[in-house]
């Protein structure tokens, strides 16, 4: 098992300058997953939203002590670093990019980490640069074909409700962690359970342009943002088409 390094992730890292300062109270603001269920090994997937409850970044929140480094896209790392500066106001926490770290993946990694959203994602850890080879390809593929979208190409940026990128069914999101940015309409989509479009990946040849966010050419795969009610001829991945 060489191919493992994913290339275009990088690492953020949040740490405290002082030590009356704490990470995890700092993101349960702003975060839509609960900080507590974030722990040493066990990563969450989660994202920052608009008020409106749209997805502005996702990323995966990893324990490294008394810090908390964050997964993100490397094309977005920039963007999330100045926002979470942003929030951070004259709190003493240090936050930046930490290059001595890479995100890898595997479909069969032993003990590593279980992707948090779907067992079927495989394993997902952090270890130096250095080691292994570009995976990058291999995950979108394998990721795609189980339905499963992120990053700001398919999530899009202040476009879709955070529960239409099926967070709910992910594990992205925590409805018992009270406040945070964007959560009053998310819980009330959640209660009255009216989440009515969804991000699915569909074959090409079943493609809807006016609703295509992206399109996959080399693995005949769309992604869309269709309505739940256009649905209902799709073969949907299992965890989807239970949700729906």
């Amino acid at each position: 098992m060489t191919e493992t390094r994913l290339n275009d992730r990088s690492i953020i890292r949040l740490s405290a300058t002082d030590g009356s300062e704490d990470i995890r109270a700092f993101l349960q603001g702003l975060v839509t997953q609960d900080m507590t269920a974030v722990a040493e090994g066990a990563p969450q997937w989660s994202a920052l939203l608009t008020a409106q409850g749209k997805v502005l970044l996702d990323f995966f929140l990893w324990a490294d002590g008394n810090d908390i480094l964050i997964d993100c896209e490397g094309d977005q790392a920039g963007a999330l670093v100045k926002r979470l500066k942003l929030y951070r106001l004259r709190r003493k926490i240090d936050i930046a990019r930490d290059d001595s770290l890479a995100v890898h993946w595997a479909l069969d990694a032993g003990d590593r980490p279980v992707d948090p959203r779907l067992a079927g994602l495989g394993h997902r850890w952090l270890a130096d640069t250095d080691a292994g080879e570009a995976a990058d390809e291999a995950y979108r593929k394998h990721r795609l074909s189980l339905g499963v979208t992120e990053g700001a190409a398919e999530l899009g940026s202040d476009k879709t409700l955070w529960l239409e990128c099926n967070a709910a069914e992910l594990n992205g999101v925590s409805f018992t962690k009270g406040c945070y940015v964007g959560q009053e309409n998310t819980a009330r989509m959640n209660y009255r359970q009216k989440v009515n479009r969804r991000l699915v990946v569909v074959p090409i040849a079943q493609a809807d342009e006016k609703r295509q966010r992206i399109a996959y050419p080399d693995y005949d795969l769309s992604v869309e943002h269709r309505r739940v009610d256009d649905l209902t001829a799709l073969d949907l991945p299992d965890w989807l088409a239970r949700a729906l």
